[in-house]
């Protein structure tokens, strides 16, 4: 029964729910993702719960004599239980200090799900719980937890909000937040690195157990910061990319670019107060690089071919099209945009390369292909904002 009502906390509806996110239908991207992780971090820790429990390893550890004089001090912070667990822990066996015990369990468990929200891979992230004089367990993460679910809740959540709580998670000491992280027990990057462009999350975040960048061997490992090479990247320098190869009634796949395998590095650059990452890509002896966190921003803010549900939007009608090599797209200075038209950068379904396109192209429309046939052209056409330019990468 208590087990049942730890369950109805780490569900995301009903009467006891710790974080109540379904009844909210989030439509956010960021919303969506976190409420989908909610579910399946607090699924995976009940089902854990209940094979620990099954196993009475600690009873049979300890006896039931020393257990039953276990007693400490829980400072409510309001879980509701369900009926038959309100019975239990105040019926002839329970009591105050049955209470206790089972509000603390209760709290650290909602505050482990939410610990590792920000997370894809959460069942691997490393940090460390310390001893504290003023918190027990992981009620050190509850001033950044409030804050975290406040713009969760309130419909606020930006990347950076995530990639600051992940910090606090983590205790990586930092206090100013970029697109991601280095501390002590690994990298904490974008989830969507190394995933397929089209599918990967675009809030999330991975543990990689890595050190990104080396410390000097008499230096201690300190905690980085990734920042973007655009702060604002409405200002940056822009190029613009032509009026390219006028376009057929048949798009092709590839122009015949980058056809076989590539290599894909990170390059470290580091001044004095800010560290960024550029992602290289070497083809046929040809190099290109973009700014890693402008292309986890180009992710983030790309459309799909799901057409413009908004009948108040009036969408222009762009008819010309035209053919550019991605070679010669990334090969450009800053970010690329054009005056207007659509423009169509084939890349044989390269994944590194269409994620590179991602960290170069003016992030304002930019619409991400599967297969580029008729219908889903049809689809990408009036995808997008009702304005300007538009990019189409297959």
């Amino acid at each position: 029964m208590l087990l049942d009502s730890l369950q109805a906390n780490l569900a995301i509806s009903g009467r006891v729910s710790s974080l109540p996110l379904g009844p909210l239908a989030l439509e956010d991207k960021a919303g969506t993702e976190l409420t989908a992780q909610a579910v399946r971090i607090g699924e995976q820790l009940v089902r854990w719960a209940r094979e620990i429990n099954s196993g009475k390893k600690t009873l049979a550890e300890y006896g039931p004599e020393t257990l039953g004089q276990l007693e400490f001090r829980s400072h409510c912070y309001g879980h509701a239980l369900i009926p038959d667990a309100v019975a239990q822990v105040w019926g002839p066996f329970g009591g105050p200090r049955i209470m206790q015990i089972y509000n603390e369990y209760l709290h650290q468990m909602v505050l482990l799900r939410d610990a590792l929200l920000p997370f894809a891979n959460w069942e691997q992230v490393p940090f460390e719980v310390k001893e504290h004089t003023e918190f027990k367990g992981l009620r050190f993460l509850e001033p950044a937890r409030e804050t975290f679910l406040t713009q969760l809740l309130g419909k606020k959540l930006t990347h950076k909000s995530i990639v600051q709580y992940a910090q606090s998670v983590v205790s990586s000491g930092l206090s100013a937040a970029g697109y991601g992280f280095q501390y002590r027990l690994g990298t904490v990057l974008p989830a969507g690195l190394g995933e397929p462009v089209g599918t990967a999350a675009r809030y999330l975040l991975k543990w990689h157990p890595v050190q990104t960048i080396q410390a000097e061997e008499t230096q201690d490992m300190a905690a980085i910061s990734f920042d973007y090479e655009y702060d604002d990247y409405y200002a940056a320098p822009r190029t613009e990319a032509g009026s390219g190869t006028p376009g057929k009634d048949t798009l092709p796949v590839s122009l015949g670019d980058f056809a076989g395998p590539n290599v894909a590095r990170l390059l470290p650059i580091t001044a004095s107060d800010r560290t960024t990452l550029r992602l290289s890509l070497e083809v046929d002896g040809r190099e290109f690089s973009a700014d890693l966190g402008q292309l986890f921003r180009g992710h983030r803010f790309m459309y799909r071919p799901e057409g413009n549900d908004n009948a108040d939007v009036a969408i222009v009608k762009r008819t010309s099209v035209s053919l550019h090599s991605a070679a010669d797209i990334l090969a450009l200075s800053g970010l690329v945009t054009n005056t207007d038209g659509i423009h169509f950068i084939p890349t044989d379904g390269n994944e590194l390369v269409r994620w590179a396109l991602l960290g170069k192209l003016y992030p304002e429309n930019v619409v991400i292909l599967d297969n580029g046939d008729p219908e889903e052209l049809e689809k990408a056409y009036v995808s997008g904002k009702g304005f300007g330019t538009q990019f189409l990468v297959l």
